[in-house]
This record gives structure tokens, C-alpha cells and sequence, in this order.
């Protein structure tokens, strides 16, 4: 790339000259622009606060915020926001909410909510004699951070311990110190974060002050401070189950050959790499939305969930079915670091709405609610698949979709729509539906 098409500070133009920067790479500038702008918020204020929350905003882009009913979770039913622009997704979550709030609804738990921070650092010295000075060093670690956990402390989390880590097997001279956090509400990124940049100095000043280390040990070499999204000890468990009998519905015809199909594929999921990355995917179409409609960080969920999914050396499902004694039983174990206060959960307008919506929940009570929704869309997902196949529903509900891309009108797409109420949808057979519907207008015009 040549020094003419680098760009040079453009963090520090103001909203219009970023504008007038990209639509000048087009030929239409002033189109360009008035189409940016039009996605704006009519309400200044609230548009310089949606501007706040990234860098280099230029305009908004938006995705639909869905609600699922019937969402009961240990006998409280609710109204679940999901912010997700696949349709099916929501409808698949709402028809399996309904389906098990008949049932009994999802029995779920919260095991841990134990968050890890790690601060690795490259240190050469004897490690017996770093292990003897290791509850000094914890001491100075606590006090010397407690004017950042106090008032964690008084909410009740705050440090709940520190560890020393060796990894010189691994990687010669390698350390960690690897502090567990308890956040309640926040998801507490930074408030770990702020800690661990504080251990780092108070490690460094530790081996630096301490008459205890020869003066080849006095050097500490703090590669990074920094969370894991890595939360094994921040988990939840939601469950549902019935008598297999009470599984018949409109789709299942025979209960018995539809468990024993489903345990299979669950089975699958749990041997094959490939099925469990698209049956754990269809986890995540759930907990995602809720995450995103609460103002969470699906990205640090996903990469957490994933991780644990793999914990075993082998990357399988994160469900387990178990069918014996004619009761169907199927759960799921996640790891879920959510929470309702500071961030966006705060500041985003919707995120609070959705909050407000779910009646204001602790952490705990969320991470109980959006595995609820993850399980919902896994069963759904997999009672299609074992019965009528997954494109009839999902591109029943892509149908809109289609259409839209085509530019249909209002009329047309009245038609089409009950046209394919009772036909096989896919963009082909749509498109030639329209075609041929409009060549008979043509027709009976003439």
C-alpha cells in the first residue's frame, strides 16, 4: 500500500468529514451520505450516546429484537428478549418454550460464578524460594489492591483467591499469577482487569524490594495482565424432562421412535466433530440473542462456551440426553459470564428496556434465563432435524426474506405468501412463483 492511501488520523475527524470520506470513494457522494444518514436517530442525544459506545461511527446498523413467550424457568415465566436477524431462530425458541412450559418448564441451576484473571510474566530465579515467599506476595497483593475492591467487597465478591502457576515445563521461565474473581451483577471486566494491572506493579516492586532474591532474581518481565473468557468455574445447568409418552405432539407421532432418534443425534453430536460444532452453534443462536438484547458480550460467551466444549481434549456437544425408565431427560451445562449492572446493561436504552422486560434479574437469574433459551433452540433445532427436516421450517420463515431481496410488492408478496403456506420454499422456486405470477397480470391486462 502506497502513503497516498493510508489514511492518517481519522479517529480525530469529526462525524461529517468521515462521511464525506467514504462516500467520496463512490460516485454517488451525496446519495451515499443521505443514505447514512438516514439510520440515524432523530434524537441528537440519543444518537451522540449510540456514537459513544464505538469509535469511528458513521451511522447505525440495525437488527430486530424478537420476544419469546412462555419462557418458564423454575416455575417464573417470561418474556424473553432476542435480538437476532434469523427468524427461525425465534420462532424455533418460542415453539420449544411453549412446548416444555406444558411440561414443566426448564429446571435450571447456577453451579459457580468464579470469573480468572491471569497476570503472566517471564521471571528467572529458583521457584522453591518463590513458593516459600508466595503468601507474603499474596498479602501484598490484597492490600495493595483494596482501594479497587472494596467496593466489590461491600456487594459481595472481591478476590476470592490467587495463584501461583508454574509453566517453565512449557515455556522456559514462564509464570502466572492466576487470581479467581466473584463479580456478582457485573460481568466485572474491567473491574478484573483494573486488579490485575495492579498486581503486575506490586510483582514487579515485590521481586525488585525483597532482600530475599539474589539480584539475577530482581528482574520480573510482565508479558500481559489480563481476564480469560475462559470461565469453567462460572457455570450454569438447565434441564428439561417428561415421561416419553408426553412427547407426542403435531410433529411427533410416535414419542418412543422420536427419543431414541433424538438420543441418537445427540449421541453424534458427542462423537463427531462436525455435528457437535453446528448442534453447539444452534446453543449459541439462543444465548447469543439474549446476550446481545441485554447489552452482554456474546463474542467473550462464545469463546468460553467453545473452550469448554473441547475441555476434555475432544471437542463435543455441550448437551447430554438421557433416556431410561420411559422419562426423556435432556440438559445442558454452560459456561455463562452475564451481567445486569454497569456497561451497556446500563447506558444502551434497549439493554435496559430488555432488562426491565426480563424484571430486572441478577446475573445468576440471567445466566439461568439465556441457557433456558440456548437448550430451547437446541431441542428445537434437533426436533426438526429427527422429524421433518430443518429447510421446511427455516425457509418457511425466510420466505419474508427472499421476497424482500426480489422487490416484490405488497400485493405480490400477499400471494406468495399463502402460495407457500402449503409449497417448498427456496429462493428458486420463489423467484419463478413471482415470475409467473406476474406474466399472468401481464396477461389478463392485455
Amino acid at each position: 500500500m502506497s502513503s497516498q492511501q493510508i489514511i492518517n488520523g481519522f479517529s480525530k475527524y469529526n462525524k461529517l468529514a468521515k462521511l464525506e470520506l467514504i462516500a467520496s470513494r463512490f460516485d454517488n457522494p451525496d446519495l451515499i451520505i443521505d443514505e447514512l444518514k438516514s439510520y440515524w436517530h432523530e434524537d441528537a442525544a440519543l444518537q451522540k450516546l449510540f456514537d459513544e459506545f464505538s469509535e469511528n461511527t458513521i451511522t447505525n446498523f440495525f437488527f430486530p429484537m424478537g420476544v419469546v413467550p412462555n419462557v418458564n424457568v423454575n416455575g417464573h415465566h417470561y418474556l424473553v428478549p432476542m435480538v437476532i436477524e434469523e427468524s427461525s431462530v425465534v420462532a424455533a425458541a418460542s415453539n420449544s418454550a411453549k412446548f416444555w412450559a406444558e411440561k414443566g418448564g426448564f429446571h435450571a441451576q447456577v453451579i459457580s460464578t468464579i470469573k480468572i484473571g491471569q497476570v503472566h510474566f517471564i521471571w528467572k530465579g529458583a521457584i522453591e524460594k518463590l513458593r516459600a515467599l508466595f503468601p507474603q506476595l499474596r498479602q501484598e497483593l490484597l492490600l495493595g489492591t483494596q482501594h479497587l475492591t472494596e467496593s466489590m467487597e461491600l456487594r459481595g465478591g472481591g478476590i476470592s483467591n490467587i495463584e501461583l502457576i508454574d509453566k517453565t515445563a512449557e515455556l522456559e521461565n514462564y509464570f502466572q499469577l492466576k487470581a479467581s474473581f466473584e463479580t456478582v451483577d457485573a460481568m466485572g471486566a474491567n473491574f478484573i482487569n483494573s486488579v490485575l494491572e495492579e498486581f503486575a506493579s506490586i510483582l514487579k516492586n515485590h521481586f525488585a524490594d525483597n532482600e530475599h532474591y539474589q539480584s539475577q532474581e530482581r528482574d520480573c518481565r510482565v508479558i500481559m495482565s489480563i481476564l480469560s473468557n475462559y470461565t469453567p468455574a462460572c457455570l450454569v445447568k438447565t434441564e428439561v424432562s417428561c415421561d416419553v409418552a408426553c412427547l407426542r405432539n403435531a410433529d411427533i407421532d410416535d414419542p418412543e421412535d422420536f427419543a431414541w432418534k433424538f438420543e441418537k443425534a445427540v449421541q453424534i453430536a458427542q462423537i463427531d466433530v462436525h455435528r457437535a460444532v453446528t448442534h453447539n452453534k444452534g446453543i449459541f443462536n439462543g444465548i447469543d440473542s439474549v446476550a446481545l438484547a441485554t447489552g452482554n458480550d456474546f463474542r467473550a460467551i462464545e469463546a468460553g462456551g467453545h473452550a469448554f466444549a473441547a475441555r476434555s481434549g475432544r471437542y463435543r456437544s455441550l448437551t447430554d440426553i438421557d433416556i431410561s425408565n420411559g422419562k426423556f431427560h435432556y440438559s445442558l451445562t454452560v459456561p455463562l459470564s452475564l451481567g445486569t449492572v454497569g456497561g451497556l446493561t446500563a447506558l444502551h436504552p434497549m439493554a435496559n428496556f430488555s432488562l426491565r422486560l426480563l424484571h430486572n434479574p441478577t446475573a445468576p437469574q440471567l445466566m439461568m434465563i439465556a441457557a433456558s433459551v440456548g437448550l430451547a433452540n437446541n431441542f428445537g433445532a434437533i426436533k426438526s432435524l429427527v422429524t421433518k427436516g430443518i429447510q421446511v421450517g427455516h425457509m418457511k420463515m425466510h420466505l419474508m426474506n427472499i421476497l424482500n431481496s426480489i422487490e416484490v410488492s405488497e400485493r405480490e408478496k400477499k400471494i406468495a405468501t399463502a402460495h407457500f403456506a402449503n409449497h417448498k420454499v427456496s429462493f428458486t422456486a420463489v423467484k419463478k412463483f413471482v415470475i409467473g405470477l406476474r406474466k399472468e397480470e401481464k396477461i389478463e391486462k392485455f
